[in-house]
């Protein structure tokens, strides 16, 4: 028998996602807060949208963390070249320490 040990990402008691290690467990959990302080902020804001959509926004916006920080310091998109071979090694670094992650249902 094998014994694997997995972890939990958890919501308002809802499983949201389940990893193989601690570290990107917590990076998502970060993820998360920071998508919730967005969601909370646009909802502030009295602009006209509903939750959901303020909810998507915020985890959008969340996800996307450097290219706004990118924005806010230079006032200009990054360069479109540069993100994609970024994501790409990113993307072969993440291959090469096998870290999984499963969607909780």
């Amino acid at each position: 028998m094998a014994v694997e040990t997995k972890f939990v990402v958890v919501r308002k008691g809802v499983e949201k996602m389940t990893f193989a290690s601690k570290k990107e467990a917590d990076a998502h959990d970060k993820l998360l807060d920071m998508a919730d302080a967005f969601t909370d902020w646009l909802l502030q804001s009295g602009m006209q949208m509903d939750e959901t959509q303020a909810e998507d926004l915020g985890l959008y916006l969340a996800e996307q963390k450097e290219t706004v920080q990118h924005i806010l310091r230079t006032s200009k998109l990054p360069d479109l070249n540069a993100t994609v071979v970024a994501d790409k090694t990113e993307a072969d670094s993440v291959d090469d320490k096998k870290i999984r992650a499963v969607k909780a249902a």
